[in-house]
C-alpha cells in the first residue's frame, strides 16, 4: 500500500489503492490493528475519490451552464 498522504492522491491513484485495500481486507488474515488501519485508509481513499468526483461534477455543470448562456 502507498505511504502517500491521501489528500495528495489523484482520482485514479486513490481509486486503484482503494481497490487494493478492499482485496486485502477480503482476503483476511490480518490482525485487528492492521485491519482497522487498512479500513481507515480505505475510508479516507473513498472520501478522496468522492471529492474528485464532486469537483468533476461541478466543472461539468459549470461548463453546461456556460454553454446554455451562449
Amino acid at each position: 500500500m502507498s505511504e502517500t498522504p491521501v489528500d495528495e492522491l489523484g482520482y485514479e491513484a486513490a481509486r486503484d489503492e482503494l481497490v487494493d485495500v478492499v482485496k486485502v481486507l477480503e482476503q483476511g488474515g490480518l490482525d485487528l490493528d492492521a485491519s482497522l488501519a487498512l479500513w481507515e485508509r480505505g475510508e479516507a481513499l473513498a472520501a478522496r475519490c468522492e471529492q474528485h468526483l464532486a469537483g468533476a461534477r461541478a466543472r461539468v455543470e459549470d461548463a453546461l451552464a456556460g454553454r446554455d448562456d451562449d
